[in-house]
């Protein structure tokens, strides 16, 4: 459990989301490539909480998103028969091998079981 969590600011999700992510990595050994819900960068090149998540500990960062962000370049990945694509960015890979990383993670639908999994562990341990 993360005691303090920062309130949700516009245009900066990184704030509220990187200290978690950084806490959870401690725990555990070092990983080489980490996926996020989110994007790695956001429109006219701004760092997304992908960006900022590799800029703390380096390595591959790969952002798995489920809504379009108007101008960021995302790679649009469908999986498992949906017709609404996964958006895929990423930094330390190509985002065209990224994009096929996510589209080979294991799961029939059209988010990862692995996703999926996460973020129903993170929603049921979570006091709202």
């Amino acid at each position: 459990m993360i005691a303090e969590v920062a309130a949700y600011e516009p245009g900066a999700f990184y704030l509220r989301e990187l200290p978690c992510l950084l806490k959870v990595l401690e725990a555990g050994p070092r990983a080489e490539v980490v996926v996020v819900d989110g994007y790695v960068s956001l429109a006219d090149d701004r760092p997304g909480l992908g960006w900022h998540l590799h800029q703390a500990i380096g390595g591959t960062v790969i952002g798995v998103a489920k809504t379009r962000y108007a101008g960021a370049p995302a790679t649009a990945v469908c999986r498992g028969g949906s017709g609404a694509p996964l958006f895929v960015t990423a930094i330390g890979v190509s985002a065209a091998e990224a994009a096929g990383w996510v589209a080979g993670m294991h799961g029939p639908f059209r988010l990862p079981l692995l996703l999926k999994r996460v973020d129903s562990l993170s929603r049921s341990t979570c006091k709202q």
